[in-house]
């Protein structure tokens, strides 16, 4: 995901900004960008009108508007912030109403009645990840108000049908254009698409049909799962206007940095230092695994760098399979020697010079060569 701008920069508001200055900014930028007024690219002007709602949508709550302030956007994680970025425009304007004065509908891109969906975050250890895990999210969300059951009416009645769209929820508009008059079907501006009206609205939500609730929920994070990638989990995002069908919920999966391990794709890779000493005699290292530490031979005469793979001891795959872990042995020149030390490595010394390794004699021979013929 992208880096999201400052809340208040989107709305060209300062901080100290009223609540009534907020609402002002927001119900003038979406009108610029909402695609019957806006004149520039339609994609760029989509993206600004939700970035819009998602900065309105903080900055108009107090809470998460104290919250944003105090933490930025890091500290709005599993607070129910909107995913913008799967609504219709209609739901976005049914969502504010009462700034925009009953603009838009309530059908979303696929035309049927459909609750809006939310986001959050999750972090895991490279360790939860490999295994999976249930995680448990706290989040808030509008739902169903329990006193009316979401219909919006005083317990007892119910909500009349649109005289506008005659309960349909939509309506027939005529466009002039260049070859003639068109027909285009839209969402009932009287009813917002729901088909009916409440005339005796509830006092507990006020006729909304929706109240602030708190939930608690558990997300199964599959094994192997990889930075970035999305859990949904349908039904538990809020219910749209007009509908019955709850949205879901985005969960998106952070993988902390293991302190030894790294990770590429299905494979796990980890460097491990050892002596000269044992490089060249060979010796047996202890490397860090997904479940603990494992043993591992490191034959003699091994060069720097040199790579050894561990069959299946990787990430698990879709498939059941595991991806392997590759160990690159890094050899450790010391800096400082004992007076034993170097008396050893100098007898060592006088011995190479009459054993001279393979690659480093044909250096040599090459070395000679090049600069007898220039």
């Amino acid at each position: 995901m992208s880096a999201k701008r400052d809340y208040y920069e989107v709305l060209g508001v300062d901080r100290g900004a009223s609540p009534a200055d907020i609402k002002r900014a927001y119900r003038r930028g979406a009108l610029k960008f909402h695609p019957d007024n806006y004149k520039g690219d339609k994609a760029e002007g989509e993206r600004k009108f939700k970035e819009l709602a998602e900065a309105y949508e903080v900055l108009s709550e107090p809470a998460k508007r104290q919250t944003f302030d105090r933490y930025g956007h890091e500290g709005l994680r599993g607070s129910g912030v909107h995913d913008f970025s799967s609504m219709g425009f209609g739901d976005i304007f049914s969502m504010f109403e009462d700034i925009f004065g009953g603009l838009g509908g309530g059908r979303d891109r696929r035309g049927a009645a459909h609750g809006y969906d939310l986001e959050t975050e999750v972090e895991l250890t490279l360790v939860q990840a490999a295994k999976g895990i249930d995680q448990t999210l706290e989040f808030e969300r509008m739902d169903f108000c329990d006193a009316c059951a979401g219909s919006g009416s005083r317990p007892g009645t119910k909500p009349d049908r649109c005289s506008a769209c005659g309960g349909y929820g939509q309506m027939q508009q005529q466009v002039q254009g260049f070859f003639g008059v068109s027909v285009r079907i839209i969402a009932c501006p009287k009813c917002h698409g729901g088909g009916t009206i409440v005339t005796d609205p509830c006092g507990d939500c006020r006729g909304s049909g929706r109240r602030r609730k708190k939930r608690v929920l558990s997300v199964h994070i599959p094994p192997g799962i990889h930075d970035g990638q999305v859990v949904r989990v349908r039904g538990e995002g809020e219910p749209g206007p007009g509908g019955t069908a709850r949205g879901d919920m985005h969960c998106y999966v952070r993988i902390r940095p293991h302190p030894l391990l790294g990770r590429q794709g299905d494979d796990l890779i980890c460097q491990a230092p050892i002596s000269f000493s044992q490089a060249a005699l060979g010796s047996k290292i202890q490397v860090p695994t997904l479940e603990g530490t494992m043993d591992l031979e490191i034959p003699a005469g091994t060069a720097h760098g040199e790579v050894f793979t561990v069959k299946k001891r990787g990430m698990p795959t879709r498939s059941g399979h595991f991806g392997d872990q590759h160990v690159q042995v890094l050899i450790e020149v010391p800096r400082k020697l004992t007076p034993k030390q170097r008396e050893l490595l100098e007898a060592f010394a006088k011995t190479e010079e009459a054993h001279v390794t393979p690659q480093r004699k044909t250096f040599i021979n090459k070395l000679k060569e090049y600069f007898t013929q220039t």
